[in-house]
């Protein structure tokens, strides 16, 4: 008799897992973003010495960190917007050379210009999980208090120099 009424259900139920996957697969950019959470508490060596942590960071500024490779061609192609942003925010622009050598990054660097006040390092990637780094380059601007307060992830436009900008205290221009 009216058997097509017991596959309206089931119709019902696969029509939900087809959404559902869909939205698993192609999330909204920023959906899983979450912004205005503590910075890591790692410690990164420093490429001339020391340590740093960025939670807080540095002179209890707010700050913006860049982690880069020499290996990677969007890091290569965002790094004039670096230099601008090194140079309109001097002391305040921060490098992490990932899972990369000392030597690279310095070729890399000398090659295209310095924008980082100080390079640390995270030849292993452990520095780089902690902040929730999904594949270079990414930039993090984090508050003098050592929240996250911008995450930038993939090269920056000149729109994201103007957004960490902004973060950083400069008037705009």
């Amino acid at each position: 008799m009216k058997r097509w009424i017991f596959a309206v259900p089931v119709a019902l139920l696969v029509l939900l897992g087809v959404l559902g996957a869909v939205r698993m697969l192609y999330p909204a950019k920023g959906e899983f973003e979450r912004i205005s959470r503590a910075a890591p508490e790692f410690v990164f060596a420093l490429k001339q010495g020391g340590e740093i942590s960025f939670a807080p960071p540095p002179g209890g500024q707010t700050v913006a960190v860049n982690l880069f490779a020499s290996w990677c061609a969007p890091c290569e192609a965002e790094h004039p917007m670096l230099m601008k942003l090194g140079a309109k925010h001097p002391g305040q622009l921060y490098g992490i050379l990932y899972k990369d050598t000392v030597e690279n990054g310095e070729d890399f660097l000398a090659r295209l210009g310095n924008p980082f006040a100080t390079i640390a390092l995270d030849p292993e990637g452990k520095g780089g999980l902690d902040f929730g780094l999904t594949g270079v380059p990414e930039t993090f601007v984090i508050s003098g208090e050592g929240e996250v307060i911008l995450h930038i992830a993939g090269p920056l436009d000149e729109a994201s120099v103007q957004k960490i900008s902004e973060a950083l205290g400069a008037p705009r221009s």
